[in-house]
């Protein structure tokens, strides 16, 4: 084994490299030092759910674990980490009880290094480290790992960081030129986590990653930030739209596109991860399956798989929420409306993957109570 392993060359990859390949190079590099550190994982944790949910791995493919989530509180050993802020090594999986070591073990992994993702006070996940050979992770090995491990939590620190300055920007300038419509902050919550339950439940036909699905899910919120640019009178009117005035809240979406390209640029924020899937969102969400929407009247799958999902995850919201001009809807009324929506105006895949699922709606509609389905 080497005495260093602490010479890891980030800048061997570009800035706009994803997480998941800067991962993978990391793992890359421990094997090359002669370490035998055969998984690396990391996940995230979603604080108003308080649980944790896959994001990125290395090491194992497919992944041991995906599209997998589970409360904090139901994981006493791994919330002891949290509160006490300390790490943990086990030397044999079989000795661990838990589900997530018995899938472990099963992929033949049995060791594990597992290290909490503090910045300040702020619990933003865990870093995983697994190896297939028994006892590996000794006081040693520790000492040489826990340092890269750290900087590369930094990496991901600052990421994510980066997509909540984005998102402080815009609920800065929704407030500024606030109670202007009703894009509360429970309706941007819900339509985000319906958003994430539709690519959940798609995931595995569509190949979609733990990455791609966090990040549609931290996007989702912002889809609407080119009303912003919308005058009140068009915003705010009781009455219908003259045909002017609707032309000009459609484009809401062309004006979100440019706020966007300007917000990345302001706040250099282009080595984002997945930062298209934010463009695709805030430009296409409008669009409808069958070709009626816009900006750009596409239909089918030529509308980016992201907008597809946000645009079923917000219909749902907006019918099953009270608003101004309406009382909520029944859910049942709501899931049935998306149904006959699937194929017009909705992604039939997005609408299935939805409706199939109506605990799941009312457990998050519970979480953000400030609207209660009629």
């Amino acid at each position: 084994m080497p005495e260093d392993t602490r010479s890891t060359d980030w800048g061997a990859l570009e800035d706009t490299a994803p997480l998941s390949q800067k991962l993978d190079y990391l793992l890359q590099s421990l094997r090359a030092h002669g370490m035998a550190v055969e998984r690396l994982a990391v996940v995230v944790y979603d604080p108003p759910f308080e649980t944790l949910k896959t994001f990125l791995s290395a090491g194992d493919d497919p992944p041991t674990l995906s599209n997998y989530q589970a409360r904090l509180a139901d994981l006493p050993s791994l919330q002891a980490l949290v509160t006490q802020r300390q790490v943990r090594v086990i030397d044999d999986m079989k000795d661990s009880p838990t589900e997530h070591s018995r899938h472990l073990l099963a992929a033949g992994f049995h060791s594990s290094y597992t290290l909490p993702i503090f910045h300040e006070d702020q619990f933003f996940g865990f870093i995983f480290c697994n190896s297939r050979v028994r006892g590996f992770f000794t006081l040693a090995v520790v000492g040489q790992l826990e340092p890269i491990l750290r900087l590369f939590a930094l990496i991901v620190i600052d990421e994510l960081r980066a997509v909540n300055t984005l998102e402080a920007a815009t609920a800065t300038a929704r407030y500024i030129t606030s109670h202007r419509d009703c894009e509360t902050g429970a309706h941007l919550g819900r339509m985000a986590s319906y958003s994430q339950l539709i690519a959940h439940a798609l995931a595995e036909t569509l190949d979609l990653s733990d990455e791609y699905i966090e990040y549609l899910f931290l996007f989702a919120p912002l889809h609407d930030l080119g009303k912003i640019a919308i005058p009140d009178s068009i915003l705010l009117k009781p009455a219908p739209l003259t045909v002017e005035e609707y032309d000009l809240m459609k484009s809401h979406t062309v004006k979100g596109r440019d706020m966007v390209e300007f917000l990345i640029h302001e706040f250099h924020l282009s080595h984002l991860t997945h930062i298209d899937v934010l463009r695709n969102i805030v430009l296409s969400h409008h669009e409808a399956y069958d070709g009626s929407g816009y900006p750009e009247g596409l239909s089918g799958e030529a509308i980016p798989l992201a907008a597809r999902i946000v645009t079923t995850a917000d219909v749902l919201d907006a019918l099953a929420s009270q608003r101004p001009y309406k009382p909520a809807w029944p859910l049942d009324i709501a899931l049935a409306e998306l149904k006959r929506l699937a194929g017009k105006q909705l992604d039939p895949q997005c609408v299935g993957a939805l409706v199939a699922r109506r605990d799941e709606i009312e457990a998050i509609a519970r979480q953000y109570q400030e609207t209660v389905y009629g």
